[in-house]
């Protein structure tokens, strides 16, 4: 696509030049007439440095957004506001320039007469397929408004799952960098004020204080950098290793295994799932075509593995419960509710309980591990703080032993 520039009128009756990007001049045209009263001659813009293009580099399109722009559109579209313009109108307001300008290339291109769900296609930085799908259910089966209020709830579920997540861990991770901070800053400034004083009085020093005086002594070299560097070469090689099947399978696997955070992994996959299932089977989307979006949306691959096998189970005519229940990695009250969702012919209903269940259970497993951990961290400060101290101290005691 390239940027045209013309000179537009507003209703106001302000005249100014406008940049827009389009893949002809004619779909500029298009696209300035739905927003402005008058357009003058569109030609095309030569190279400029110019800043909205770095913002729309850096600029990224949150659940938060797609899930506003979502309730706002099933507005207008239930107000009987006509699609184009209700998305002209919505590109208007966007808070994020990505989202502005995949706004406005969906508004070209149901213009010209393409399916609403096609023209998103097109933006996958924008919407996913998901979303997508979704579109498409409402526009087969004429309730596009419902469709798009179901999935603003679906949003904004899941953008409350992860708030809850990490508003739980920000605090851990808050006090966590400021101990590292302060003992880098005892170590690496308070400990050589001492070692000169105890160099002048010739004290014997214990282990422990000539441990951290090496310690100071490392971090104030150009050895430092090593451990540094091992750091993040270790982290380097572990996201490579992530990125190949059999890497990613064994750590998802272990994330679910995990100590304190395994459980609430699982809960968090399980949830997930069932939100998503729920609200696409409720949308009218086929369940086979539920079983490769809800794959795409876990995250963790033992999980999508345990999905796919279920799809293909469903294929031959199995149920959903059962084909779950062999992968062993959802849990039985799960898998249960989901059971007694096929035999009453209410799944998508008891998807959405399961779903309410384990967020719950997700909330109420962040608080447990949040007042676990935050008794910890302090614990930590104070032995990291106190080693310090203690070390400088120690050899305090044996000069005032020889004074006396």
């Amino acid at each position: 696509m390239s940027v045209y520039t013309a000179k537009v009128k507003d209703q106001s009756g302000k005249v100014f030049n406008e940049k827009i990007e389009a893949s002809s001049p004619e779909q500029a045209r298009s696209i300035l007439k739905n927003r402005y009263v008058a357009v003058g001659k569109v030609s095309k813009a030569g190279f400029e440095l110019d800043l909205s293009q770095l913002e729309l580099a850096l600029s990224t399109v949150t659940v938060k957004d797609k899930a506003i722009f979502s309730r706002q559109f099933a507005v207008m579209v239930n107000a009987g506001v006509a699609i184009v313009r209700a998305l002209a109108i919505l590109a208007e307001q966007a808070p994020k320039a990505k989202l502005k300008k995949a706004l406005l290339a969906v508004s070209a291109e149901v213009q010209q007469g393409n399916n609403l769900s096609d023209a998103m296609s097109k933006h996958p930085e924008c919407f996913d397929t998901l979303y997508i799908s979704m579109v498409e259910a409402g526009e087969t089966g004429g309730v596009l408004d419902e469709v798009l209020n179901r999935l603003a709830k679906l949003l904004e579920d899941v953008a409350k799952l992860k708030n809850q997540i990490k508003s739980a861990m920000a605090y851990p991770v808050a006090v966590g960098i400021f101990a590292v901070i302060a003992f880098l800053g005892m170590t690496i400034f308070l400990i050589p004020v001492f070692a000169g004083i105890f160099d002048q009085l010739g004290a014997e020093l214990p282990a422990l204080t000539k441990f951290m005086l090496w310690l100071s002594a490392l971090l104030r070299s150009w050895r430092a950098v090593i451990p540094v560097v091992a750091f993040m070469g270790t982290g380097f090689l572990c996201r490579q290793y992530y990125k190949t099947p059999v890497g990613r399978l064994q750590i998802d696997a272990f994330f679910l295994k995990m100590p304190l955070f395994g459980d609430l992994n699982q809960k968090t996959a399980v949830a997930r799932f069932c939100r998503v299932f729920g609200t696409l089977t409720r949308s009218g989307v086929p369940v086979l075509n539920c079983f490769d979006i809800v794959g795409n949306t876990i995250g963790n691959q033992v999980i999508i593995n345990a999905v796919e096998l279920a799809k293909r189970d469903v294929q031959q005519g199995g149920m959903i419960s059962l084909a779950i229940q062999k992968a062993k990695v959802f849990p039985p009250l799960a898998i249960q509710m989901i059971s007694i969702g096929e035999e009453t012919g209410e799944l998508d209903a008891m998807m959405s309980k399961v779903a309410d269940f384990y967020e719950d259970e997700v909330e109420q497993a962040v608080k447990a591990l949040t007042s676990i951990i935050e008794p910890l961290m302090m614990v930590f400060i104070a032995v990291m703080v106190g080693t310090i101290l203690l070390s400088m101290y120690l050899p305090m005691f044996s000069i005032f032993d020889q004074l006396g």
